[in-house]
């Protein structure tokens, strides 16, 4: 999966470096053989399933700093289990971003399939509506609703470090195609990406 977002992001030609953050020598070695740089491998204390990928993402551009001499003006997040988004939409995503003049900026798409607005939270076998209103409308009456994708996030490099975050105060948003956002995280999804 990693290959798809390596090459898509050396196919934009947007980047003088292209890192991938890992603590895994496996995966280390498949990404330096596509053209990408792994300076180190994570420290074994960023290392769960549990740390947020803005954290994840600040620590290793701290810990890149003791490295590498770099002027960095823009940090690009292209997560791997987003296999689906290409070079183009990186490249238009990117010119969304000069062209709203904003700090930082995420993926999202519009829910397919399912209305969100129908989402029901369970708990001990009963049902809980998360939204009362929308059960007295048809589905595609409903107000439209954006889900982030990790396909792409950009952030001025000054403001991500300050925040800590893609998620700045006045973080902007550009949509993806569902196809292209689709964000795999768990092995249904793989299967499902896998028959697309």
């Amino acid at each position: 999966m990693i290959y798809w977002t390596i090459n898509a992001a050396k196919k934009s030609k947007l980047f003088d470096k292209i890192y991938v953050d890992t603590d895994c020598n496996k995966i280390k070695k498949i990404a330096v053989s596509y053209g990408a740089e792994v300076p180190f491998l994570r420290y074994k204390k960023y290392a769960n399933n549990k740390i947020s990928v803005n954290l994840s993402t600040y620590y290793f551009l701290l810990r890149l700093k003791k490295f590498e001499k770099l002027k960095v003006k823009n940090v690009f997040q292209l997560m791997a289990n987003c296999p689906f988004r290409n070079n183009q939409d990186i490249i238009r995503f990117y010119k969304s971003f000069l062209k709203k003049k904003c700090k930082s900026m995420i993926s999202h798409v519009e829910p397919k399939f399912f209305n969100p607005w129908w989402s029901v939270k369970v708990k001990k076998d009963k049902i809980y509506r998360l939204n009362d209103f929308a059960y007295k409308r048809r589905s595609q009456d409903l107000p439209e609703l954006l889900c982030p994708t990790g396909a792409i996030w950009i952030s001025d490099y000054e403001t991500f470090l300050k925040n800590k975050t893609f998620y700045s105060q006045s973080y902007s948003y550009d949509i993806l195609s569902w196809k292209n956002g689709i964000d795999i995280d768990t092995y249904e999804e793989l299967v499902i990406s896998k028959n697309l």
